[in-house]
Formats: C-alpha cells, sequence, structure tokens
C-alpha cells in the first residue's frame, strides 16, 4: 500500500512541475496579449485626438473598434486561461499534501522491525 501511495505521490510531483511549466507560458502569452491590446488601443486614441474626436467619447470610440475590441477579448481569453492553469497548480499542491498525510499515517503507523 505504502509504495502506491509513494508512487501517486510522484506522479502528482512530476504533475505539479508540468502545470507549473504550463503556467509559465500562459502567464507570457497573456502578458504578451495585454501588451498588444495597450499598444493598440494607444494608437487608436492617439488616432482619435487628432481627428478631434471629443476627448469624453475617445475611450468609448476606441473600445468599440473592431480590432480593439477582439484584442481586449484575446487579451481576456488568456487571463482566463492563465487562471486555469494557476488553479490547476493549487489543485495539484493539494493533491500532494492529502497523499502525503496519507502517507504519513500510514507510516506513522508501520510496526517496528
Amino acid at each position: 500500500m505504502r509504495d502506491n501511495l509513494m508512487d501517486e505521490l510522484w506522479q502528482k510531483f512530476k504533475m505539479l512541475d508540468a502545470a507549473i511549466k504550463e503556467l509559465r507560458s500562459r502567464g507570457s502569452a497573456y502578458a504578451q496579449a495585454e501588451q498588444d491590446y495597450r499598444v493598440e488601443l494607444a494608437k487608436c486614441i492617439l488616432l482619435e485626438r487628432d481627428k478631434g474626436t471629443p476627448v469624453t467619447i475617445i475611450s468609448d470610440v476606441c473600445r468599440g473598434d473592431r480590432t480593439i475590441a477582439g484584442l481586449k477579448f484575446n487579451r481576456d481569453v488568456a487571463d482566463v486561461v492563465y487562471k486555469s492553469a494557476l488553479e490547476a497548480v493549487n489543485g495539484y499542491k493539494l493533491q500532494i499534501r492529502i497523499l502525503d498525510a496519507q502517507i504519513e499515517r500510514e507510516w506513522g503507523h508501520a510496526p517496528a522491525d
């Protein structure tokens, strides 16, 4: 029984390691999507100012632009994907703690040799 628990624990460690690597990748994708959105939004705002669009509506006009809205959508999707990877990491950590406690209970009650 103990060997099975140890095998399962090591498997969870491997899964956690993979999830952490994926989290880094997804975090980078989220940061890139945020940068793309902000740069294009700033460009759009400057263009609208040059056109003489009233300052009070520039933000709404720019955010309603199809390109800007698409970039914001991509940013929001990247954020959700990042957060799901973070939850996976937290889930694996919890599973590891549970297995560790179970192993401790098993080994704590082992007969002395």
